[in-house]
C-alpha cells in the first residue's frame, strides 16, 4: 500500500482519511483560530481569548487552549515551560545563530501549520532550502503523528542532502526516527528555542504565504481536493513566484543557479 500511495502521489493517511469529528462550531472556531494567528502569532491563550469574546463568541481559555493544541499553535513568545519533551528525545543546539547563509543546500529546515477543509481539517509539513526559499518536498496528514513528515524528509533527501537541517522541538522531529535519517548522512541537527518561531523565520514566512495566495482563497471539499491545490500552489510558487528578496527570481532559479 505505501508503494501503492507513492506512486500515485497520495499519503496513506489522506488515503484512510475520514471527516473530523469535531463539532460544526468547534470547526468555526478553529478557522478563525487559524486565520488570526496568521496574522497576530504573538497571540497566546488569553489573547485569542479575549479576541475571540470580542468578537461575540463565548468561549473559555480551556477550550482555546485544546484548539490551539490540536491545531499546532503555539505563540512565538518566551514563556513558562508548561510541558516537557519525550525524555528519550535528544534536544539539539540552535546552530543558525549569527550563521551567514550563502549557498543552496547549506541549511533546510521544516515546519508543520494546520490546513482548514469545508468538513475537518489536515496538517502540512513543508522542507525548505533557506538560501533559495525553494520548497523541496511537502506532506500532509490527518494527524500528528511523526510518519508524513519523515515521508517528507525522505523526499527530499532523494533530490540533495543539507549541511544543517532546522526544526522546532516538536516530537516529530525530536524523534530518533527521524533524526537518525539525518544523522547517518552526516547532516548537522539544529533545533530552535523553546517558544522561538523566528529561530525558523523563513518557514514561517511560508505559511503565511501560502495561506494568504491560496488556503484562505478556497475552500477544500476533501483531502484529495487540498492535495490537488496544494501541488499546483508550490509548483507555482516554487516555478513562477518572483521573490523581492531573491532579486526578483523565483525560488527554483536560485535553488538551480539559474540567473
Amino acid at each position: 500500500m505505501r508503494v501503492q500511495c507513492k506512486l500515485a502521489g497520495i499519503t496513506r493517511s489522506g488515503l484512510y482519511y475520514k471527516p473530523s469529528e469535531e463539532t460544526a462550531e468547534n470547526l468555526m472556531l478553529m478557522r478563525l483560530l487559524d486565520e488570526q494567528y496568521t496574522a497576530t502569532p504573538f497571540y497566546g491563550v488569553p489573547r485569542m481569548t479575549a479576541w475571540l469574546r470580542q468578537e461575540g463568541y463565548d468561549v473559555n481559555p480551556k477550550r482555546v487552549r485544546r484548539l490551539m493544541r490540536q491545531m499546532g499553535l503555539e505563540a512565538i513568545y518566551p514563556k513558562p515551560k508548561l510541558s516537557q519533551p519525550c525524555k528519550e528525545h535528544r534536544i539539539y543546539p540552535y546552530r543558525l545563530r549569527g550563521l551567514t547563509v550563502s549557498r543552496a543546500n547549506q541549511v533546510w529546515s521544516t515546519d508543520i501549520t494546520y490546513i482548514r477543509l469545508r468538513q475537518g481539517f489536515i496538517y502540512l509539513v513543508a522542507i525548505m532550502d533557506w538560501f533559495s526559499r525553494y520548497v523541496l518536498a511537502w506532506e500532509v496528514s490527518v494527524t500528528l503523528e511523526s510518519s508524513f513528515c519523515i515521508s517528507a524528509l525522505e523526499w527530499a533527501l532523494q533530490r540533495a542532502q543539507p549541511e544543517i537541517f532546522n526544526t522546532d522541538q516538536g516530537t516529530q522531529f525530536t524523534s530518533s526516527d527521524f533524526t537518525d535519517r539525518l544523522l547517518d548522512r552526516g547532516i548537522l541537527v539544529s533545533m530552535d528555542g523553546r517558544g522561538r518561531a523566528l529561530d525558523n523565520i523563513f518557514v514561517e514566512r511560508l505559511w503565511r504565504t501560502v495561506k494568504y495566495e491560496e488556503v484562505y482563497l478556497r475552500d477544500y471539499r476533501n483531502v484529495r481536493e487540498a492535495i490537488d491545490c496544494l501541488t499546483s500552489y508550490f509548483h507555482f510558487y516554487n516555478q513562477r513566484r518572483i521573490h523581492q528578496a531573491l532579486d526578483y527570481r523565483t525560488p527554483e532559479a536560485v535553488y538551480l543557479g539559474v540567473l
